[in-house]
């Protein structure tokens, strides 16, 4: 059956100019925005907010409150003191995103992508993803009935294609990642595929819908922590979905008169993109850079990571690709096997304590988009040859 938005919604808002506009979709942002030069994405407008907060009902504050019935959200939190003494802090834990169905952050959006999908009567979902957002909008469109197209590159990791078609979705392969979006935006604007991702050059993110269900993160943290809360939060940034989605969940929170303040939000990157915005350098320019943090790689920038950070009052930070390699290690023997695009916010926070941007009484969480097992195997050829053991019976 169809799901129905939240009676609480009553349009889009452009997170720039905060023009409300009708309550439909806006792949491409706010029209005024775009017209002006100045791409900005819009996102779900409440008109309030529920009187009171716990696990059972913070599907009343997403754009569709209703559960998938997957289980995701409500993810676990890894508590790492040994890291915190090291690291002269207070308190140091990771929120453990990989304990969704498909392992990733991405479920969340995966989740309200699908309901809003089936909301407006689309057919097919299309997703731009070289991995874990492509995996989660297979699985949840397989769950919901819906056809589901990934477009990629060909250097796809074989554990995400394979993922991918296990869940039934239609996988096409475009030569670079920039002929992905353009394959999407011709499809989207004629109605035959409802994205997912973001299509347009400069970007705005990705489908609002699913950007908004990434304010549950923050609402969950709010419970999980709410004796002693977090000071500081470090999320892994590409185009900044997940970012926005956890500073507008904490603004969301204190406007509700719930949270007394909002922690500091960073945002970790593998090239200085942010920061070079910040600098002057413009909204819609690039930033090339080569990095192994696919789940964060990209050139580009967009407004709702620069209107997080001042949200959050938070700092970028660029990290380089050998501190993550070892910082990788560091966590592992903490018994957590990340990403490295998750693992990046360990050496992050490295970088953010040296510049004095996180405080010695900071407590300090760091969001874990997946594991490690996704990988491409491009990897593998760093690892040692493992030694044979001679059977000693005969």
């Amino acid at each position: 059956m169809p799901k129905k938005t939240n009676f609480r919604i009553d349009g889009m808002q452009c997170i720039r100019c905060q023009a409300i506009h009708p309550l439909m979709d806006y792949f491409e942002g706010c029209p005024a925005c775009m017209e002006a030069g100045a791409p900005a994405s819009v996102a779900p407008h409440y008109t309030a907010w529920p009187s009171s907060l716990d696990f059972d009902t913070i599907g009343d504050w997403l754009a569709y409150p209703e559960p998938s019935g997957l289980g995701e959200g409500n993810t676990p939190l890894s508590n790492l003191p040994r890291l915190a003494a090291a690291l002269s802090i207070s308190a140091l834990c990771t929120k453990n995103e990989f304990a969704n169905p498909t392992g990733s952050h991405k479920d969340r959006m995966g989740r309200i992508v699908v309901q809003r999908a089936l909301d407006i009567g689309a057919k097919t979902i299309a997703v731009a993803s070289s991995g874990n957002a492509g995996v989660s909008m297979a699985a949840y469109a397989a769950r919901s009935g819906l056809e589901c197209v990934v477009v990629t590159t060909p250097d796809i990791s074989p554990n995400w294609r394979r993922a991918i078609e296990m869940h039934g979705a239609r996988i096409v392969a475009t030569e670079n990642s920039d002929d992905r979006w353009a394959l999407i935006a011709q499809h989207a604007r004629t109605g035959n595929w409802y994205p997912a991702t973001n299509y347009t050059i400069p970007p705005v993110g990705s489908n609002p819908f699913g950007v908004d269900a990434y304010r549950a993160i923050a609402l969950e943290l709010h419970l999980q922590l709410q004796a002693v809360p977090p000071t500081d939060i470090i999320v892994p940034t590409a185009r900044g979905d997940l970012l926005w989605g956890i500073a507008k969940g904490y603004r969301d929170l204190r406007d509700s008169g719930l949270a007394r303040s909002i922690p500091k939000i960073h945002a970790v990157e593998p090239c200085p993109r942010i920061s070079g915005a910040l600098a002057g350098h413009g909204m819609v320019g690039t930033f090339p850079g080569d990095t192994d943090m696919v789940s964060i790689d990209g050139n580009t920038v967009t407004q709702q990571s620069l209107h997080a950070l001042e949200i959050a009052k938070g700092s970028p930070v660029a990290v380089d690709g050998d501190d993550v390699a070892t910082d990788q290690a560091v966590l592992a023997k903490e018994g957590l096997y990340l990403e490295r695009s998750s693992v990046a916010t360990l050496t992050g926070l490295r970088k953010l304590i040296s510049a004095k941007k996180i405080a010695s009484n900071a407590r300090v969480v760091l969001i874990a988009t997946s594991h490690g097992y996704k990988e491409h195997a491009r990897f593998l050829d760093r690892l040692k040859p493992l030694s044979r053991q001679v059977s000693a019976s005969r």
